[in-house]
């Protein structure tokens, strides 16, 4: 049983913002595997199948990024899921635009949403972390993971989103280094 995580904010304004992008991933999955409709529970909207066999439980938490791990502590109390069978998808600042790489474990970086899981179930889970790049300036940060994707930006993010999509099996079989190499080298 995996439990996948997207990360961001839940209001309509945000759906396109580069914090967004975890929520876009569990979106093209559940699109892609059929997996059920989303139900809200556990204070997100959940779905749930199969991916290759494998009982696949997928969340999108409505407490906003600040508080994801309010979200997934409920979810995986109640249905007993180990932290290590845990997968998040995030924007990630430290990477290039179109890149990827996947990790197990580590410090947060700074990122709310990861300080806020990690708080909540600790720092014993998969991170795919989806590089959004960096503004000029640092005092530009805020503004710029919440400003959303440009037209160009949104057709590389399908690719980069069709890529995990054909990669979907290595990375729940959590082999992160082979998936991350797979994804980048597309």
């Amino acid at each position: 049983m995996l439990l996948l995580v997207g990360l961001g904010n839940p209001t309509p304004d945000s759906e396109n913002n580069r914090h967004n992008i975890g929520f876009k991933m569990i979106d093209a999955i559940n699109k892609k595997f059929g997996l059920s409709k989303q139900k809200p529970k556990f204070k997100g909207l959940l779905t749930t199948g199969n991916i290759n066999e494998k009982k696949i439980y997928a969340i999108k938490p409505l407490t906003f990024m600040n508080n994801s791990g309010i979200c997934i502590r409920e979810i995986i109390e109640y249905f007993k899921i180990d932290p290590k069978n845990i997968i998040v998808f995030h924007d990630d600042l430290d990477i290039d635009f179109g890149k990827v790489k996947a990790k197990f474990g580590g410090s947060s970086a700074g990122h709310n949403g990861i300080e806020s899981i990690d708080k909540f179930i600790g720092t014993e889970y998969s991170r795919v972390r989806i590089g959004i790049g960096k503004p000029k300036t640092k005092a530009n940060i805020s503004d710029h993971v919440l400003k959303d994707f440009d037209e160009d930006e949104l057709l590389q993010l399908n690719e980069i989103t069709n890529s995990i999509i054909l990669s979907i099996s290595v990375l729940i079989d959590k082999k992160l280094d082979l998936f991350s190499s797979t994804i980048n080298n597309k």
